[in-house]
């Protein structure tokens, strides 16, 4: 197989264009191969706690932008979030994500309170955040509160595309700049993309993955764009499964050690979604920890699934998912591969 991390932004997009050509085949067998050398067959668990669907922005692609009328809007309480923290704990999760939309109720002041409740509570578990763009000071503030990791796809990586993805007051140079300001703090850093989303070429997600070269991030969040009926893009086609399990795959051999999640839209597009991506090279499930009153609100796209499932629904149904594909789902931390080899190194 070519040597996918030696190629130029041109070679990139012709591979991604000619769906691997006759390279396919090879490319799985390595994704595969570099996910067992890394990670055996674990696939690990993360509790998600979807907290506030109020946002700021107005991105053209998300259902809880700040100009759609129809979302019926939430937020939860300190004493719910720790609730589901409690809960997820039962199930014997060991990372909960807190995701929301970029609500400026919940101040550096709000958030540094319920991190350190949660770090208090559960000194053995990791907590992800994942809240948008903000200040270098406030990532600072939240990691020293027992944040570990943070999540914030960077959507896309080029210029052009990113600014017709979203509004003018946000720019892809900011999103970026907190990106590397998260890096140089400490944390565990996600970044991703959406597969298919409108205006997208393929040299355009060969721009994501050099950028994904570059930042190194521990993890990489992609799906397949779906739309939402209330945003600018209600009308556009969705992302296919088939080019996202190819990105997956590339991901994989360029990134060998990153967490990749089998995310809830490739299961939307495709029941059996999640298994295809796990076989692909993607190595993490998030099973939803957040009321079901409240997930038929947090709907960033249409047609998602699991917005009724209780939570322990949801645990064992994802268990059972990922056994019958053939790996094994794993309930500790799931940090990665050498921030684990470097915390481990520095212990007494």
């Amino acid at each position: 197989m070519r040597n996918l991390s030696r190629m130029n932004r041109e070679e990139l997009a012709e591979f991604i264009r000619s769906g691997g050509g006759n390279d396919y085949e090879e490319l799985m067998q390595e994704a595969n191969r570099l996910r067992r050398i890394n990670y055996d067959r674990d696939v690990y668990t993360r509790g998600l706690i979807e907290f506030t669907n109020y946002c700021q922005n107005d991105c053209l692609y998300c259902g809880i932008r700040r100009s759609n009328p129809n979302a019926e809007r939430y937020r939860l309480t300190e004493s719910q979030i720790l609730e589901c923290c409690s809960l997820g704990r039962e199930l014997g999760y060991r990372t909960f994500v807190l995701q929301g939309g970029e609500d400026p109720y919940f101040t550096d002041e709000r958030l540094e309170r319920i991190v350190y409740a949660i770090r208090s509570t559960y000194p053995d578990c990791a907590i992800t955040l994942s809240v948008g763009e903000r200040s270098r000071e406030s990532y600072q503030r939240l990691y020293q509160a027992g944040a570990q990791r943070y999540l914030l796809r960077h959507e896309t990586a080029n210029d052009e595309h990113y600014r017709k993805l979203h509004p003018e007051a946000m720019s892809p140079e900011n999103r970026k700049r907190c990106l590397w300001d998260l890096r140089e703090i400490g944390y565990q850093v996600g970044a991703g993309f959406m597969v298919g989303s409108p205006y997208q070429t393929a040299e355009y997600l060969a721009d994501d993955l050099l950028f994904l070269q570059e930042l190194q991030p521990h993890m990489v969040g992609i799906g397949p764009f779906i739309p939402q009926k209330d945003t600018p893009f209600g009308t556009f086609s969705s992302g296919t499964l088939e080019q996202t399990i190819l990105m997956i795959a590339m991901l994989r051999v360029l990134l060998p050690g990153a967490l990749l999640p089998a995310t809830t839209a490739v299961g939307t597009l495709d029941p059996l979604g999640r298994e295809k991506v796990l076989k692909a090279g993607a190595n993490v499930v998030m099973p939803n920890l957040s009321p079901t009153d409240v997930r038929k609100k947090y709907l960033l796209y249409d047609n998602k699934i699991c917005t009724g499932d209780e939570a322990a629904e949801c645990r064992f149904c994802i268990q059972g998912r990922v056994e019958r594909a053939g790996f094994r789902l794993t309930v500790g931390r799931g940090d990665h591969v050498d921030w684990r080899k470097q915390h481990d190194a520095v212990k007494p």
